[in-house]
């Protein structure tokens, strides 16, 4: 399943049962995941896990 798939499944799923409300709380638990995967392993490592 490709990523583009999943996210549009995602949003029907939204609209469909009306829970709207999840989208934040995953936005939020998606963001930090993302920013940790990007920053690994470089110099900048330190000052994000800071923010954390």
């Amino acid at each position: 399943m490709s990523k583009p798939k999943i996210l549009i499944e995602f949003w029907e799923f939204l609209k469909y049962r009306k829970k709207f409300w999840l989208a934040p709380i995953v936005i939020m638990l998606v963001l930090p995941s993302v920013l940790i995967l990007l920053t690994e392993g470089s110099a900048v490592a330190p000052f994000v896990y800071v923010l954390f």
